[in-house]
């Protein structure tokens, strides 16, 4: 398994495209500070993995009081690796969808991931959040720029919306088949002299997908962070070959 020196012991990655933003909240959880023990250990924010049931619930909640939100205004995507897009305006796990976009204050829109991208997104002018849940499939079906529709839709203003693509797979570390690489425009496909396969670069794909969609590019941060090379700071699905937590990367609207 990769061992990267960890980085950043913190159990809450803070973006730095809504540092100055005082009615936007958004955070990207590692797998630090929390309960749960091994494969799991310690922060699995996931439901679905095989952990116990009370030490996902205290992690929630720790998770949630870093971002200074009550546990029951929680609301989660029941991820599909699809395009399909939700506006929702209460707390619930939503089934069969990989975005969420709200307009309601208090409401902590959050992604699961553990490998694949969160993208969080905010048009603090006019009171619309957004987040999705990007791997390889989503990406190709543009879930972010469906998210951006969505906000769209809700009264944003793309030249407003500010976005972050947190911590995933690096184009170093996203091999894939042949199959997949053709799925992806050749601009952010590389193939290494020293790799057997091609190679996909996951951030560069979302970053073009949002410019297109209209969010200015100066808009846009991308963690440099790798989840496969840095299992010291987060969970990596590939890495473990087997159960693993999930880290949730989350954003909210304040009153």
């Amino acid at each position: 398994m990769p061992t990267a020196p960890g980085t950043d012991r913190s159990p809450l990655l803070r973006p730095r495209i809504f540092a100055h933003v005082p009615s936007v909240t958004a955070g990207m959880s590692t797998r630090h500070g929390g309960v749960s023990g091994p494969p799991y250990d310690t922060l699995n924010l996931g439901r679905h993995v095989g952990d116990t049931a009370s030490c996902v619930e205290e992690n929630r909640r720790r998770f949630c009081a870093s971002l200074q939100t009550d546990p029951a205004w929680l609301a989660t995507a029941g991820q599909v690796h699809g395009s399909t897009v939700r506006v929702i305006d209460a707390p619930r796990h939503e089934p069969f969808c990989d975005g969420l976009v709200t307009t309601t204050p208090g409401l902590l829109l959050a992604i699961a991931v553990a490998d694949c991208a969160p993208v969080l997104l905010a048009d603090p002018g006019h009171d619309v959040v957004g987040a999705c849940h990007a791997g390889w499939r989503g990406t190709t079906r543009r879930v972010a720029a469906k998210t951006v529709t969505a906000m769209t839709d809700c009264g944003a203003d793309p030249a407003q919306i500010r976005a972050y693509v947190g911590p995933c797979l690096s184009r170093e570390a996203f091999e894939v088949g042949p199959e997949v690489a053709s799925e992806f425009d050749d601009a952010v496909v590389s193939r290494p002299e020293d790799a057997d396969r091609p190679h996909v670069d996951l951030k560069a794909a979302l970053r073009r997908q949002l410019e297109t969609g209209g969010v200015p590019s100066d808009a846009i941060e991308v963690s440099p962070r790798c989840t496969l090379r840095d299992t010291n700071d987060f969970f990596s699905y590939r890495a473990a070959d087997g159960p693993t937590g999930r880290m949730l990367g989350a954003v909210v609207l304040r009153h």
